[in-house]
């Protein structure tokens, strides 16, 4: 098969500037993390490189799926993790800290109380998925240093104190940006990659279009490499990044549909049976914009007229909600986070088979396709 070359294929030792996005929901299930070890080896193997979601997981739980990839690949990944806040992990320390009065956080734990009730959504059981507060995070990092892998991409932004220490470990640190703004500040920090995130991707997200952001961002950061983000599910998308300036792109909604993707069937279907104007952006789940499947449970709260909380209070409160909707079977209320290219979307399939075809193609538009539009 052709090869799609550039710089970044150099930087991380691998084969095709194909990255698999480290999807991790930190909403309800680990089942929701689904860049687990079998997703990403089989983009490794496939010549990209994967990032395990790591932001949901305790690090213990990081450190088995490590130690999986491990088993699975020896080529090189990396983890995806939120950066700490300096916010105590409980709900009444979060929201002192926060400086959001104690009526506004009972009145939307009353409301998701009344969801409960009326949904008749039993109280969830087993171990609550954890929480970006810095304690977590710090022992999160400790695994990564303990582990070693080969990158970490961060989102929400960074702490400046991890950088020294990544790069003395050889570890090259992703930065995920929604704007120019931010992917300055990243640079001066120490960023090595930055990964350029436009408003049609999955998960949290800005308010640029990938098409505006990505050049603008290139020129902005010279010479460090940008991955472009938003928007990208087949050869086309990976062809048009690379003609925006990227060195590569950062796929994630689109690996959703895969059979090693580790999110429940439900959600794999409600990506089959969506359009690309099904999704929204919304602050239901975490108390940040993210874009997300639509769903009844976003809906009954925006129709209350409550107002979110800001993260991580939103998501605490949330939290016993979804999980119990998930733990009943209700899918109907709930949705994963996915952005506009699950549209696209007709099968599930094999990542590697999406991860060949998305390489063909590209190589077929670059090489025989678009050089024939040139004329003298």
């Amino acid at each position: 098969m052709a090869r799609i070359h550039t710089g970044i294929c150099d930087l991380l030792k691998i084969d095709f500037p194909i990255l698999l996005a480290g999807m991790g929901s930190p909403l309800a299930e680990r089942e929701f993390n689904a860049s687990g070890p079998k997703l990403v080896a089989a983009v490794c193997e496939a010549g990209g490189m994967g990032f395990i979601g790591g932001a949901p997981l305790y690090a213990e739980e990081l450190r088995e799926q490590i130690r999986e990839v491990k088993r699975l690949t020896n080529r090189p990944f990396g983890v995806d993790l939120l950066m700490p806040m300096n916010i105590p992990p409980t709900m009444e320390g979060a929201a002192k800290a926060l400086g959001v009065p104690k009526e506004t956080v009972q009145k939307a734990q009353q409301f998701v109380e009344s969801l409960m009730k009326t949904l008749d959504v039993p109280e969830p059981t087993g171990r609550p998925r954890p929480f970006p507060a810095e304690d977590l995070v710090r022992s999160q990092l400790d695994v990564v240093f303990e582990e070693g892998v080969s990158a970490l991409a961060t989102g929400l932004g960074v702490n400046p104190s991890i950088v020294s220490g990544l790069h003395e470990r050889h570890m090259r640190l992703f930065c995920l940006v929604g704007n120019v703004k931010t992917a300055l500040r990243v640079a001066d920090i120490g960023a090595d990659v930055i990964v350029a995130t436009g408003y049609e991707s999955g998960g949290h997200t800005g308010r640029v279009g990938t098409m505006a952001l990505i050049p603008q961002v290139v020129d902005a950061v010279s010479p460090i490499p940008v991955i472009a983000g938003g928007g990208i599910g087949d050869g086309r998308g990976l062809a048009a990044a690379l003609s925006l300036g990227a060195q590569g792109v950062w796929c994630g909604s689109r690996f959703l549909a895969t059979h090693e993707a580790l999110i429940p069937d439900f959600v794999k279907k409600n990506i089959l049976d969506a359009s690309e104007e099904d999704t929204l952006i919304q602050k239901v789940f975490t108390g940040k914009t993210a874009r997300t499947i639509k769903c009844r449970v976003v809906e009954m709260w925006q129709e209350s007229g409550i107002p979110t909380l800001p993260m991580p209070l939103q998501g605490m409160v949330m939290n016993r909600l979804l999980r119990g909707l998930i733990q009943s079977n209700k899918h109907e209320y709930v949705a994963g986070f996915a952005g506009q290219v699950i549209g696209m979307v007709k099968e599930i399939e094999g990542a590697r088979d999406l991860f060949d075809r998305m390489v063909q193609q590209a190589v077929h538009l670059l090489r025989d396709e678009l050089p024939a539009l040139v004329v003298s």
